[in-house]
């Protein structure tokens, strides 16, 4: 690694160590200590130690899920299944691997801010251990997120039932601690509901997949979407992310989207190498061109939220009505602020106009190259994108 960053770790890691020495640190002091904007090379919970206490506002980590598979896993045309076979997720024993999450979970601890959070991603295989672990170091669990995969991958072996979904963990710091949720940035994402604990979600495919050489660069990577709901949900601008399994930088290339610091560990040379690229150039999600349409009445529901989650209405663009009468700019939450009034893309229609209320999908229109389009055909091309 460079030696500024070499230097700061070295700075970190002496004042992580100082106890009351290091509380006595403003914030400033210890945000110049942290290796903002970089990978951290080697093991997590090494790395971790080398950052200052209390200087973290959140965690989010994607750790091994500890698959328990024998042998490889194939499709029914021979193909070989990713993830099941390496090295980095397998573990000796249940004991091996519960050992290793309480080492990083108690680093993760250390690194967070009193009212910092938790956010933990895994399979059944892994999800019950690590929960219990998380209260045992007295982490007080918020919700269980369910992310519902609108595209899993089927059984291939067909003996158990598809495994449709992932389990998030978000936990606070304790009982009592004031960590931080954007509820109305939820509630404007999810077209004025409540955002529920259910997430409906693609799995990462198509042109977000990085690839190196036509094979997947990382065979379990994570769609922007769910980064994008998570860190909109509780962090705020300028909030520092750690990321402990950073793989081909997710979370680091949504962080910097939204203003949002980030920092990583990670011991694969090969996504180090990727992650730095991808966060350098910083790509956008491809738009598929229509090939068929649904139905308004048989398409499934899309909160306007989604769209601006997955990237195909980006924070900034400007939205007007056919007659250009009204301007509005799409916010980072999916709402709309048009002068000094804001609101979802209906409720904000339907007070410009005076109405009782608006279709807020046919009323704004935006421009796609030299072709001015209505928000409904981004939600077209975002449905048909994530058709199974």
């Amino acid at each position: 690694m460079g030696q500024v960053i070499e230097t700061k770790a070295k700075g970190a890691a002496q004042v992580a160590h100082k106890g009351k020495a290091a509380s006595r640190l403003t914030a400033e002091d210890l945000r110049k200590l942290l290796p903002l904007g970089e990978i951290l090379d080697g093991d997590c919970i090494e790395a971790m130690r080398s950052l200052p206490d209390n200087s973290v506002d959140m965690v989010f980590a994607d750790p091994p899920y500890n698959l328990q598979l024998g042998g490889d896993l194939n499709r029914p045309d021979g193909s070989h299944v990713d993830a099941v076979t390496d090295d980095w997720d397998h573990f000796d024993s249940f004991r091996a691997y519960d050992e290793f999450t309480r080492g990083w979970l108690a680093e993760a601890r250390r690194v967070l801010k009193p009212n910092g959070s938790l956010w933990v991603i895994g399979s059944y295989h892994n999800i019950f251990r690590v929960g219990a672990t998380l209260q045992d170091l007295g982490f007080w669990i918020l919700n269980d997120i369910i992310w519902r995969k609108t595209n899993p991958m089927p059984n291939f072996r067909g003996t158990r039932f598809t495994n449709a979904h992932e389990t998030l963990i978000w936990a606070g710091m304790g009982e009592k601690s004031r960590y931080t949720f954007n509820y109305r940035a939820m509630k404007t994402l999810n077209d004025e509901l409540q955002m529920r604990s259910d997430w409906v979600l693609p799995i990462c495919s198509g042109a977000e997949r990085l690839k190196e050489n036509g094979h997947k660069a990382h065979p379990t990577q994570k769609p922007e979407s769910l980064l994008y709901r998570v860190m909109l949900a509780t962090t705020n601008k300028g909030d520092v992310v750690l990321d402990p399994f950073f793989g081909t930088g997710t979370t680091g290339a949504v962080a910097k989207r939204l203003g949002r610091e980030w920092i990583g560990c990670e011991r694969e040379s090969k996504y180090r190498r990727v992650a730095t690229a991808r966060i350098e150039k910083e790509l956008p999600l491809d738009e598929s061109a229509i090939t068929t349409m649904q139905a308004k009445r048989s398409a499934p529901r899309v909160a306007f939220g989604a769209l601006v989650e997955a990237g195909y209405v980006k924070p900034g663009t400007v939205v007007f009505d056919k007659k250009r009468r009204w301007e509005a700019t799409v916010r980072a939450d999916g709402s709309l602020v048009s002068n000094k009034q804001d609101g979802s893309i209906h409720a904000l229609g339907a007070k410009l106009q005076g109405a009782p209320s608006c279709n807020g999908w046919t009323f704004w229109h935006f421009e796609d190259g030299n072709e001015i389009k209505p928000l409904d055909a981004a939600r077209d091309l975002y449905r048909l994108a994530t058709e199974d």
